[in-house]
This record gives structure tokens, C-alpha cells and sequence, in this order.
């Protein structure tokens, strides 16, 4: 029977919804469910894991306070050969991308990432080429080791009752060194997270369309702000609000773009969105090929006289 390791990611003292997305996919292939949550002084997160695995491996060491991509796949990696993992499992988030090929490449494992299906317990499909292409990837190796993509499986919603034991991390000796960490610190909620989204393009023509016309529609629906790509390249907002291929893929119940033309790079990260709209005043825009709905109109206008109506609904 196959014996499965998700590792955890948590914001703070809350696992991410990532990470439950990843122990659904696990779930699918069959099997042990293990988790192992890494850190310093996150018990919290290691109890709410095990409300959704068997048993929570929970290493806790200085040098793992914070992320580390060296130290926590060599931890990884000795609890998967202690418990004879033959998956590890991750989501595919920054840090995700970031160790989990180290990981791989310590268990001498073949590595599925950014899977969007789980075929069987050896095979599994993944997005290609900006999403134009669905690849079925077959892992050959005794061990296997995959990254999800969040968006397109369900949150686990737990009620496993696992135990927490401990587990004596030796992170080794460090060649990678934690310097600092630069947290943007909103109200709104995060864009992996958010049930609705607001994104604007170069059609806001700049970090004053942003602060005018975007962020009050976000405001009023209670959203996530997201950008395109050349939005943040161009400075006028922070790129952790970017959305697509080279960004965050999301995928909200509702996804409002406002002067995003439709390049295939964002779209490619937004297009499992439940229900799509789109606000430009370029009737040939790709973003309408899209779209549920698409008003061809002037987002200045049309922005300010949507997010009244909202307002209003909302009372």
C-alpha cells in the first residue's frame, strides 16, 4: 500500500488552503496518509493537520524557524526514508517550487509538478505551455514526488483525528542562510485565498487608476486585488498581486478584470475561475474569449458606476 508525506505550509498558525487542496490530490491516489509540519514553536499547525492525515511527523528545530529550501528538504527527505514514503506530496506555491526538487533530488525521486489530476497512484496530468497543453506525466521511481496545483482540487475538509508525534530534524550543515523577510500586510485577503478577485491591467493606466477604480470595486465585494504581469513590471503596484503563468493561479468564484487585454501568460492563471467578467474597451481583446461576461466599454466610467451598484446591493 502506498504511504504518502504532505508536507505542510501554514500562514502563521493557520495551514494554507493550499495545503488542504494538496491532501485532497493525495487522497485520490490511495493510500497512508502522513503529514509533517516543520518549524519552531507551530504545535497549533501540526494539531490541525492532524485532522486531516493519520499521523503529523512534527519537526521542530531553530534552523527551520524559517523557510529554508536546503534545510527543509534535507528534513523532508530523512522522514519520508524513516516512515518509507513512496509519495511526497507539496503545494505548488513559491516556497513549494523552491525545495521541492531538492527534495527530489535527495531521494533520487522522479518528480510531477504542478499536477492538475491525479490519474492513478503512479500517474498524473499537469498543465503544458501555458495551459494550452494537459500532459499525462507517469513517475517510474520507487519514490515519487509531487507538487499541486491548489486551484483545481477541493480543500480537504478533515475529520481524520491523527496523532502528532515527534520527529528529530537535523537540518545538517547549512550552506543556505536566513537573512529577512518583507511581509506586505493587508486587510483584504490573500489572492491563493479569496473567493472574489479584482484585477487590473495596463488599461488602468496607472497606480492612480489602481487607488480609483480597482481597489474601491475590491473594497465593496470584500476582494483580492490582482494585476497582470506588465502592471508589476511597470511598478505601479506590488508583485505579489501578480496573476498568471509567472504568478499566483487562482481561481475565485468571481474574477473581475478591468483593462486586462487577455495575454495568454495571464490568462493561464485566472481561467479556472467559477465566473469570469471583464470590463475593456477594445471590443477584439482576447480577455472575451474568457469571459462569462465582457462589457466593451470605458473601465473609468463603467468601473465606479459597477462599484455603486454593489453598494447599493450590499446596502
Amino acid at each position: 500500500m502506498a504511504t504518502h508525506l504532505i508536507v505542510a505550509e501554514a500562514n502563521g498558525d493557520k495551514l494554507l488552503k493550499a495545503t488542504l487542496s494538496t491532501i485532497t490530490a493525495a487522497k485520490a491516489a490511495g493510500g497512508d496518509l502522513h503529514g509533517i509540519v516543520l518549524g519552531q514553536g507551530n504545535g497549533a499547525v501540526a494539531t490541525e493537520l492532524a485532522n486531516h492525515v493519520g499521523k503529523v511527523h512534527h519537526a521542530e528545530h531553530a534552523d527551520l524557524a524559517n523557510w529554508n529550501a536546503q534545510a527543509y528538504a534535507k528534513v523532508v527527505a530523512d522522514a519520508a526514508k524513516s516512515i518509507g514514503a513512496t509519495h511526497v506530496w507539496g503545494a505548488a506555491t513559491a516556497a513549494g517550487k523552491d525545495t521541492f526538487p531538492r527534495i527530489a533530488a535527495r531521494l533520487d525521486a522522479a518528480m510531477a509538478s504542478d499536477i492538475s489530476d491525479v490519474v492513478d497512484e503512479k500517474t498524473f496530468k499537469r498543465p503544458m505551455w501555458a495551459g494550452n497543453v494537459i500532459g499525462t506525466v507517469e513517475l517510474a521511481s520507487d519514490t515519487k514526488v509531487i507538487t499541486v496545483r491548489g486551484t483545481e482540487f477541493a480543500p480537504d475538509e478533515g475529520g481524520a483525528g491523527g496523532e502528532v508525534a515527534a520527529f528529530g530534524a537535523e537540518p545538517g550543515d547549512l550552506k543556505m542562510k536566513f537573512v529577512s523577510q518583507e511581509v506586505v500586510e493587508s486587510e483584504r485577503p490573500q489572492l491563493a485565498d479569496a473567493d472574489a478577485i479584482v484585477a487590473g491591467g495596463r488599461g488602468v493606466k496607472g497606480p492612480e487608476g489602481f487607488k480609483d477604480v480597482v481597489e474601491p470595486m475590491a473594497d465593496a465585494l470584500g476582494a483580492a486585488i490582482g494585476a497582470s504581469r506588465a502592471v508589476c513590471d511597470a511598478g505601479w503596484v506590488p508583485n505579489d498581486w501578480q496573476v498568471g503563468q509567472t504568478g499566483k493561479v487562482v481561481a475565485p468564484d468571481l474574477y473581475i478584470a478591468l483593462g486586462i487585454s487577455g495575454a495568454i501568460q495571464h490568462v493561464a492563471g485566472m481561467k479556472g475561475s467559477k465566473t469570469i467578467v471583464a470590463i475593456n474597451k477594445d471590443e477584439e481583446a482576447p480577455i472575451f474569449q474568457v469571459a462569462d461576461y465582457g462589457l466593451v466599454e470605458d473601465l473609468f466610467k463603467a468601473g465606479p458606476e459597477l462599484t455603486g451598484k454593489i453598494k447599493e446591493i450590499k446596502g
